[in-house]
């Protein structure tokens, strides 16, 4: 069983008896206490989908869920259910847009390295690699000599992502982003 401090962005975890997905981990350092960290986490019940905010001490122990992640890629779009082909057998995977819209910025026919995360066989979130390589479609021009200076402009991405990119970026440019910190993280290898 781990501490609250060990659990991550996307892992399951059983709390009062249900079993909920975590979106969201952030840490804090309350002035004046003596014990330690405590976490606040944003949790998602994997059957009815509803949301619980809840804070853990970072010494409190808890329940990991049996979950099982299997590769994946993306498919097609149903409706409001995105729907996913396991890379290795083909079991299709449907995902509500609700549940993965976080992600959805992120994901095209092209990304590579996706998981699905799967709670008592059913489908209950993505794990997305840490970087994905995306096309800027829209950003203002670059300005020449500008690569030495630390300003950036917004970039529209070709999933509808906007994210700062640097000023000797343009339209057209394929670049790396980071998921997570939702930053630019460099160039795409051509």
């Amino acid at each position: 069983m781990p501490k609250a401090s060990e659990i991550k962005k996307n892992a399951a975890i059983e709390f009062e008896g249900k079993t909920y997905i975590v979106k969201d981990v952030e840490r804090s350092v309350p002035q004046g206490r003596a014990g330690g960290s405590l976490y606040r986490m944003r949790m998602y019940d994997v059957v009815s989908g509803r949301k619980l905010d809840e804070t853990f001490k970072d010494s409190d122990m808890i329940n990991l869920a049996d979950l099982i992640r299997r590769p994946v890629m993306f498919s097609y779009l149903d409706g409001e259910e995105y729907v996913f082909m396991d890379s290795e057998n083909f079991t299709p995977y449907n995902l509500n847009q609700r549940s993965i819209e976080e992600d959805i910025l992120f994901l095209n026919e092209e990304t590579s390295g996706i998981q699905v995360v799967l709670v008592n066989d059913i489908p209950v979130a993505l794990d997305m690699p840490t970087n994905v390589e995306l096309e800027v479609i829209e950003t203002d021009p670059s300005i020449k000599g500008a690569s030495a200076t630390s300003r950036t402009k917004p970039a529209v991405l070709s999933t509808g992502a906007v994210v700062q990119v640097p000023e000797h970026i343009s339209t057209g440019d394929r670049i790396k982003v980071n998921i997570d910190e939702r930053k630019f993280a460099g160039r795409a290898e051509k």
